[in-house]
């Protein structure tokens, strides 16, 4: 008896196009922006209780800050819309050098300058040794508003290079060691520096990778 003719097997039917799913648009150009934060300014673009932003600032869609600065800091802060670089220069395993001018209230000894440069123990366990040296007071623009001094207590401004990015870590280590910082400058990450950049003022600059 003859068997009966194989069916043909059925193809599985092609689902219909979801059309809420878009084809991903090409990478844009990778952007960097240098800019020289203000003091009093938060390093985000919106804020819900009228505090200034970068938007105040900064009119280039599609870029965010490469780390962080903090609102009672001034300085070089690093934009971007490239994941890649953004993660290259915020991320602390990276250790890209970050320099800071510091004033702090007190003379800076010798002693003081050796702790921060082997390293202080922080709340949160002890920082890695970071560069440090009395500096001649900086030709910067003023702040607004300025620092309270004690008429009492003299002021001093130091160099001090970090390659962590722990929350105030500048600010913790100097008052770890007795000298309370007043006013904190960023002024260079990695090979990026401020020069002639004017407070409140931007500048593009090649997208290349830190060395």
């Amino acid at each position: 008896m003859p068997l009966p003719p194989r069916s043909k097997p059925r193809r599985p039917q092609a689902r219909p196009a979801d059309p809420r799913r878009q084809p991903k648009a090409p990478p844009a150009e990778p952007r960097l922006i240098l800019f020289n934060k203000p003091f009093d300014v938060l390093t985000q673009f919106s804020d819900g209780e009228g505090r200034a932003t970068l938007k105040d600032f900064i009119d280039i869609p599609g870029v965010y800050p490469a780390g962080r600065l903090d609102r009672d800091s001034e300085g070089l802060l690093l934009l971007t819309n490239h994941g890649g670089l953004q993660a290259r220069i915020a991320d602390p395993k990276h250790k890209l050098a970050k320099t800071y001018w510091v004033q702090v209230e007190g003379e800076p000894s010798d002693e003081q300058l050796q702790r921060l440069r082997e390293g202080v123990t922080l709340n949160d366990g002890p920082t890695l040794p970071a560069e440090a040296r009395r500096l001649d007071e900086p030709e910067l623009w003023p702040r607004n508003p300025p620092v309270r001094f004690r008429k009492s207590v003299p002021t001093h401004w130091l160099e001090l290079v970090i390659r962590e990015g722990r929350n105030r870590q500048v600010r913790r280590m100097t008052a770890a060691v007795g000298l309370p910082t007043l006013r904190l400058v960023r002024v260079r990450i990695g090979d990026w520096t401020l020069d002639g950049l004017d407070q409140g003022c931007w500048r593009e600059v090649p997208a290349k990778l830190p060395r």
